[in-house]
């Protein structure tokens, strides 16, 4: 299967970030070393443009980005130094009103020196659900991940994310993995999301003790009138979502040491909020979790587009004015 630029990219970033060493984490892809050296030679290279199947030669001149834009361009970067350039292209795009696609934010970075190395990324999962959701609250899912805070041991982190917008709905740090924390974690996520209706979104989840046991079972289908939905053993690609999530998080959160569980508790806070009100999600049309749980999506996607439309007429608009002086 042959894979996009993007998808390249974040392979790249995912691997040189991974716990798991270049080795493991390509197998658990899929991915040959040789392909992803290949890949990576080619990016440091040639930058994301590397990437791409075939590298365009010629560029219009009519479309050439302003200096003054390039510069907004640098400044923002600057002042947002944790966002790779697709998310700066999208900053832009909806705050500025100014379109700049992924790939030149990328080269006029690299022209100033600022392409640092490969930031905290996640590859796409390739084997998506079967059933794809088509709306907010048609499925949850759920998983616990683990810390380990020096001087107090482990502790599990409880999550529950929409399915259909990736948003995080709630999620909670216990000193235990158990159905009662699974039943505990699920109640808090249906009062913030207000739920008020008889039929409740499916619940996925991995096949752990907790999640099979009869107590969770009989609490979700006689209480909570919520179907159960288990992912596949060994197939992880059925959670993906989640997994990624974690993934994601942890390469952030765990760059830190803890020394209280508060001190992990407020970090969490710090990266929830990010992740679902600023981060641009590549495979929810470069939109937050919290535009598609709102229902911000539709508007936001057509300002782009017109945003689009107007910033390449007034280049061209320059252009033929600049050409017009020359003459």
């Amino acid at each position: 299967m042959r894979l996009s630029a993007a998808e390249k990219y974040e392979i790249i970033q995912t691997v040189t970030t991974s716990e798991l060493g270049v080795k493991r984490t390509l197998e658990s892809f899929g991915i040959a070393r040789s392909s992803f050296y290949k890949w990576y030679q080619s990016y440091l290279e040639y930058g994301y443009d590397g990437l791409k199947t075939t590298r365009r030669t010629n560029h219009r001149q009519w479309n050439s980005i302003p200096e003054r834009q390039k510069d907004l361009v640098v400044e923002i970067a600057l002042e947002h130094t944790e966002l790779s350039a697709r998310e700066l292209a999208y900053k832009i795009t909806d705050e500025q009103g100014i379109f700049i696609s992924e790939s030149s934010v990328y080269r006029i970075l690299k022209q100033r020196d600022l392409i640092p190395a490969p930031n905290h990324f996640l590859l796409s999962a390739a084997n998506e659900f079967k059933d794809k959701t088509e709306f907010v609250h048609q499925m949850w899912q759920t998983d616990f991940t683990y810390f380990k805070i020096i001087g107090w041991g482990w502790y599990y982190l409880s999550t529950i994310l929409d399915d259909y917008s990736r948003y995080i709905i709630h999620w909670e740090l216990c000193d235990s993995m158990k159905a009662e924390d699974v039943k505990r974690t699920v109640d808090t996520a249906i009062k913030k999301a207000k739920l008020k209706t008889k039929v409740k979104p499916k619940l996925l989840s991995d096949n752990g003790s907790c999640y099979v046991s009869n107590e969770l079972k009989s609490y979700l289908k006689d209480d909570l009138r919520m179907k159960q939905v288990h992912g596949k053993p060994m197939h992880p690609q059925t959670r993906g979502k989640i997994e990624r999530y974690h993934r994601t998080m942890k390469n952030v959160v765990k760059l830190n040491h803890f020394y209280h569980p508060e001190e992990l508790i407020q970090a969490l806070e710090k990266f929830v909020e990010n992740y679902n009100n600023k981060r641009y999600h590549e495979s929810i049309n470069n939109l937050t979790p919290a535009d598609m749980f709102f229902g911000r999506s539709e508007q936001i996607l057509k300002k782009r587009k017109q945003t689009k439309a107007e910033s390449i007429l007034k280049r061209r608009q320059m252009y033929n004015q600049q050409k017009l002086v020359s003459l």
